[in-house]
């Protein structure tokens, strides 16, 4: 189970990418970016088509991202998530966040036994500062039924 000090500790990264960035703009990977951005985050999109989203540039892979980027947060299926962790893990990365839906047992096995803060079942939102309503009802939720880390 994820430990509240792991959130902590992801959160304070300010240079974050992000993995899940799609051309639909339903997609939940989006609505990660423009409320982490409007947090004041520094968010690098991957995307390995796409050359910009809302007007930011995105990276085709995790090895071609800046060096100041610390985390990052994967919002894909688990099976492209996979090669995003391994990549992360290879290029000094230690900082991971599982969305929702992106994890699996054998991606969660890739970071035992190494210098490694992953997050996994988790929204992001849920826990970066300031929460919209629909995120702190949603937190009250978790801490009632005894879900929320501690």
């Amino acid at each position: 189970m994820t430990k509240l000090n792991s959130v902590k500790e992801f959160l304070a990264q300010k240079h974050l990418a992000l993995a899940g960035i799609s051309r639909t703009k339903s997609k939940f990977g989006n609505t990660i970016f423009k409320e982490l951005t409007a947090k004041g985050y520094m968010l690098y999109p991957i995307h390995h088509e796409l050359k910009e989203y809302e007007g930011v540039s995105c990276y085709p892979d995790v090895k071609s991202l800046p060096e100041n980027v610390s985390g990052i947060i994967i919002c894909t299926k688990p099976d492209q998530a996979k090669g995003l962790v391994e990549e992360a893990i290879s290029n000094g990365i230690r900082h991971i966040w599982l969305q929702q839906g992106a994890q699996r047992k054998d991606v969660v096995d890739l970071v035992k036994d190494r210098d490694v803060n992953l997050i996994a079942k988790e929204c992001v939102l849920m826990f970066a500062e300031p929460t919209a309503f629909f995120h702190r009802f949603h937190r009250s939720i978790n801490k009632f039924v005894g879900k929320y880390p501690k």
